[in-house]
């Protein structure tokens, strides 16, 4: 049966999650905040629990703090979020900077478990960060970068993939949700895939991670690395995760050798000597409010479930799918919900300005050049009534 505005209110009585959009700061003056994929909500159980941390922690405990409980805080919690949000066992995930670095750390360690090769694979519609660190590292190192040129839904199938890998192929670098069509890559085919030409993977989790049930080891992938701050909802700039497979840990080798990563953290030793541990990938001193944020992310999505935000995410897609068509709208974003991260892109012609008439009449979605508006349903915090009342502003801006 078609589903229409109508369906909104009993969409959200019967939804199983409902009753966690009010565990988050919600915004009075919003129609809708369609941007969840960007900048998720802010937790309740975060706001009090950072604000005890600056008081309690810091305020009270000051340097005690760091023996007290803050040293072990990127493992602990790289641990649950691993175990959460990943499908990683203990002592493979940390979290730690911002996913820029991290990548940069990843690109480094992944090219060396394979030296005698020289190419690096990455699909030329990427984000931009993961594209540009990979002409970076491949600069430094003198690899040769393969550019994968998918459409941009059907986005990087295992057949496009496969013609692109070969004797030299050393690394591949993908997305696996894409960050403009929402399109929702194989990660455990296109993984297979790259194993199979004898060469490593690392996957950029930043748009599925806590929305899209993911199995890591199962899947025996090598290296993933991911933001916080969208589905997460740890909040601006918290920092990121990183996640290096068990097998590769004793010979991961990083670029920035910082004190955080030696074996011996408060030796001052006159000579690097790394962590036997997944701490071998750490840097400098951790933002302690920051993996705070992330914890309380974590534990929120752990007490919903994963499973269950997926099934919501495709519930909430696919109600905007049928609205959207409903107003004429065209979408470059899969039908299928299997092969649909949690957000919808509209082709507009006119986007940048529709973006902005949305944003004045209390709509927030994303632009994303030249022509493409994201409509992130972040399932935690997202109702169907607020996707009825976006989209209805949204149909009204552009058809104006």
């Amino acid at each position: 049966m078609t589903q229409t505005y109508d369906d909104a209110a009993g969409l959200d009585a019967a939804d199983p999650l409902r009753d966690f959009r009010a565990r988050f700061l919600l915004d009075a003056d919003l129609v809708a905040y369609l941007d969840g994929n960007s900048l998720g909500r802010l937790p309740i159980a975060t706001a009090d629990r950072v604000d005890a941390f600056f008081r309690q922690e810091w305020g009270g405990r000051l340097i005690r703090g760091w023996e007290e409980a803050w040293v072990d805080l990127p493992v602990g919690v790289g641990d649950e979020l691993g175990a959460t949000l990943l499908g990683a066992a203990a002592g493979q995930t940390v979290i730690a900077d911002s996913t820029s670095v991290n990548l940069y750390k990843l690109l480094h360690t992944a090219t060396g478990v394979r030296p005698d090769r020289d190419e690096i694979v990455i699909d030329a519609t990427n984000f931009p960060t993961d594209r540009y660190l990979v002409e970076s590292v491949a600069a430094v190192k003198g690899l040769t970068v393969v550019w994968l040129e998918p459409d941009v839904v059907d986005n990087v199938t295992r057949d496009v993939l496969a013609a692109a890998l070969g004797e030299r192929t050393a690394v591949v670098v993908l997305s696996h949700v894409d960050y403009r069509s929402g399109t929702l890559l194989d990660l455990p085919a296109l993984t297979a895939c790259v194993h199979a030409a004898g060469a490593v993977v690392i996957w950029d989790l930043c748009h599925s991670a806590g929305v899209v049930p993911i199995s890591l080891d199962a899947h025996q992938v090598d290296f993933a690395v991911g933001c916080t701050y969208k589905y997460v909802n740890a909040g601006p700039g918290a920092p990121a995760f990183l996640y290096v497979a068990e097998r590769h840990l004793a010979t991961a080798t990083q670029p920035i050798a910082g004190w955080w990563s030696a074996a011996d953290l408060f030796a001052m030793a006159d000579t690097y000597e790394p962590s036997p541990t997944i701490r071998r990938m750490l840097s400098g001193t951790p933002s302690v409010p920051g993996v705070v944020a992330v914890q309380e992310g974590v534990r929120l999505i752990a007490e919903a479930g994963v499973e269950a935000i997926r099934t919501k995410s495709e519930a909430l897609t696919s109600y905007a799918l049928a609205l959207l068509d409903a107003a004429g709208l065209e979408v470059v974003t899969p039908r299928d919900a299997v092969r649909r991260g949690s957000h919808v892109t509209v082709r507009h012609p006119d986007a940048r300005q529709v973006t902005t008439r949305l944003v004045e009449h209390g709509v927030v979605p994303d632009f994303r050049e030249p022509d493409l508006i994201r409509l992130g349903l972040s399932p935690l915090t997202t109702s169907y009534t607020e996707v009825a009342a976006g989209i209805a502003v949204l149909a009204a801006c552009a058809g104006s």
